[in-house]
């Protein structure tokens, strides 16, 4: 298998991080829309689409600036040298966070206080598999791959086994996403906003974890950027998540 692999589909050649980001999104819409109606939706359209828009800007600039930060010395080579390349990087984490506090925050201002983001879950747990692949087959263009390994499923990229930890990323979402599925089977049923407090709490907990085996530019306290932005974004949703099983707001 050689990296990254470009998918060619006789009239156009792709990049696979472009193609399986492009799908992640167009099957997480498609998703959503699904979720809205099977579970229903506390909000009108008109509500629902503000707030879905705000997310998309809200993770778009959380997923830049903490990539920014996460490679905080090759962002500074770019404004000096070559500030067009700061278009690229992006990071999963700041999308999430950025996503939520921007409708947070949009919320506040139009008055709305039912938790809305429980339709979100199924549609993130499905687009962020697909991206990885795109991750994946991207091999050493894209800077998502772990630290090298002898192990017998470490894979070459190109400069030797490493831990293909957009793999370990892919089986770990698939067991939450699991998990969830057998708690609304069980008929298990939580409170309006845990199931999204639920998701973020196991993500970031994840990605604070799996990070130590990833290559950082800067760490300050042993953890990278992004592995602080997973602390604070765990802290501040456990505690949501004890007020919503309380029943407070």
């Amino acid at each position: 298998m050689q990296f990254p692999m470009w998918l060619d589909f006789g009239i156009v050649t792709l990049h696979p991080h472009f193609f399986f980001e492009g799908l992640g999104y167009v099957v997480g819409l498609g998703l959503m829309a699904r979720e809205g109606s099977r579970r229903g939706d506390a909000l009108d359209g008109t509500h629902r689409g503000m707030l879905i828009i705000t997310a998309l800007l809200g993770a778009i600039i959380g997923a830049k600036t903490l990539a920014w930060l996460e490679h905080a010395p090759q962002t500074l080579q770019f404004v000096s040298e070559e500030s067009f390349r700061l278009i690229g990087g992006k990071t999963i984490v700041g999308g999430l966070l950025g996503g939520t506090l921007a409708v947070e925050l949009v919320k506040k201002r139009l008055g709305v206080t039912e938790r809305t983001g429980d339709i979100y879950v199924t549609p993130l747990l499905v687009s962020i598999s697909i991206g990885r692949l795109g991750c994946f087959f991207s091999g050493m263009d894209d800077m998502t791959f772990g630290y090298h390994s002898d192990l017998p499923w470490a894979v070459d990229f190109g400069d030797g086994a490493r831990h293909p930890t957009q793999i370990y990323e892919i089986l770990f979402l698939a067991y939450i996403g699991t998990r969830f599925w057998q708690q609304e089977r069980g008929g298990l049923l939580l409170p309006p906003g845990a199931r999204y407090q639920l998701f973020m709490i196991f993500y970031l907990g994840w990605r604070l974890s799996v990070d130590f085996i990833k290559q950082a530019d800067i760490s300050f306290l042993l953890l990278s950027p992004i592995q602080w932005a997973c602390v604070f974004g765990v802290i501040y949703f456990m505690r949501d998540y004890r007020r919503t099983v309380a029943g407070g707001d």
